[in-house]
């Protein structure tokens, strides 16, 4: 049940589905249903031509990036069908998008329950209507977090009368699909959305690959007006959260999101951001963990299941290796982070950890074993560093962790963008607006 997927009760999709398909292969038009699901009637809309309105978003998302990702995931749709879309300046408008905070008076079963689980529903025509989890952890772009364009696109796909599709590879997909490079669209959910609004009238179906969608902060240049601090990308991660963390030998903090880093002095001045492959070549766009060790002065990434070694900016020979099946290190690890007391990386990976030999890459005996060895410290959490204070401090989200190694427990808590000035984002305003 904490596997993300949509909120929407699915429970004649697939006869809904069936009886699409055998009327397809038969040449017959498909029996419209009209049964009642989801507190209201399964149907379509009686017009081509419908206006939708963002209400609300979540606070650390710049908002004209987030307009962008609603306009992608309507034009989605329209470039499939015979639909036309375009935002109201205000009410009315016929499909309203909102993010709620657990129970939002849609009933107790539909109250959201924080990351994981159910991420957002929708309602079916006419009432317009989709929620998303205002504490789930968005992404704009294909690193850590939710990717917030799949699972709107599939939500407005309920607006607009579609209900869950049994193909694995679709949209439409109960449980959200991966935004790879193939196309974001599978023919059933095409079929589907034409079924109800017939095909474009102004000309060929556009199907549109994953790989355009994937890092909406780029796409701000696309707008005339400039917003205020959080779409400065020179202060981004203050905003957000972020993918990794770590520090060199000389207390500089690396700080990752995205495709780009920051730079974070001791004395807590960021610079950058700056491309990964800038200072890092043959990196991947994203990334899952980052961690510098001491013992032997290098930077280890983690994607996917697999990884890099650099001494400085050199890639060390025969980098990067499949480490998940040469070293069983996880796949999509969580975190990595030089821990002194081991003299070892520790990759963290939901409710384990694993202590790595550096020069093998091999993950040591007796290992894995369970994140409550380290005495309070959450699950699936961004990064960890160990400052010169000498503690050891875990980030998930907006929250801080504060580690003591020798007692092994967490001694301290709080929201590390206003409380911990080391990190860069001392600014008056940020502070306040985190805070």
């Amino acid at each position: 049940m904490t596997f993300p997927r949509c909120g929407v009760n699915d429970a004649e999709s697939h006869v809904s589905w069936k009886e699409r398909m055998v009327a397809l292969a038969s040449g017959q038009k498909p029996r419209r249903r009209r049964k009642k699901r989801y507190l209201h009637q399964t149907g379509k809309w009686y017009k081509r031509h419908l206006t939708y309105r963002l209400v609300n978003w979540p606070w650390y998302l710049p908002q004209q990036q987030v307009r962008l990702v609603v306009k992608a995931a309507f034009d989605l749709w329209s470039n499939v069908s015979g639909l036309v879309f375009w935002e109201a300046s205000g009410d009315p408008a016929d499909i309203r998008l909102t993010f709620f905070h657990g129970d939002h008076n849609d009933g107790a079963d539909n109250a959201f329950d924080g990351p994981g689980g159910a991420l957002a529903h929708a309602f079916f025509p006419r009432r317009g209507e989709a929620h998303f989890d205002n504490d789930e952890r968005w992404s704009l772009d294909s690193g850590k977090g939710r990717n917030l364009f799949v699972v709107m696109a599939h939500e407005i796909g309920h607006t607009l009368g579609l209900e869950h599709s049994p193909v694995h590879n679709a949209l439409m997909s109960p449980y959200y699909k991966k935004l790879g490079k193939d196309f974001v669209l599978s023919w059933d959910d095409i079929l589907a959305i034409q079924n109800l609004y017939g095909k474009p009238p102004r000309g060929p179906v556009v199907q549109l690959p994953g790989k355009l969608f994937a890092r909406f902060q780029d796409w701000s240049q696309h707008l005339d007006a400039p917003e205020r601090q959080e779409s400065n990308l020179s202060s981004h991660y203050c905003w957000s959260f972020f993918d990794a963390i770590t520090i060199d030998l000389k207390d500089n903090l690396y700080i990752f999101k995205g495709g780009y880093y920051w730079i974070v002095s001791k004395g807590g001045k960021a610079t950058g951001p700056r491309p990964l492959q800038e200072l890092w070549p043959r990196l991947p766009s994203t990334l899952d963990a980052a961690a510098f060790s001491e013992e032997d002065g290098k930077f280890y990434f983690f994607k996917g299941g697999r990884c890099w070694r650099y001494k400085g900016s050199s890639l060390d020979v025969g980098f990067p290796q499949k480490c998940s099946s040469t070293g069983r290190l996880p796949r999509h690890p969580d975190m990595a982070f030089y821990f002194q007391p081991l003299h070892h990386l520790v990759l963290f990976k939901g409710p384990k950890y694993y202590v790595v030999n550096e020069e093998s890459l091999q993950v040591e005996p007796y290992y894995p074993r369970s994140v409550r060895d380290w005495g309070g410290v959450p699950a699936m959490a961004n990064g960890a560093v160990t400052h010169p204070d000498g503690f050891v401090y875990f980030f998930r989200s907006d929250q801080f962790w504060k580690f003591d190694p020798e007692r092994l427990q967490v001694v301290a808590t709080g929201k590390w963008a206003p409380q911990l000035r080391w990190l860069g984002c001392q600014e008056a305003e940020l502070n306040q607006a985190v805070g």
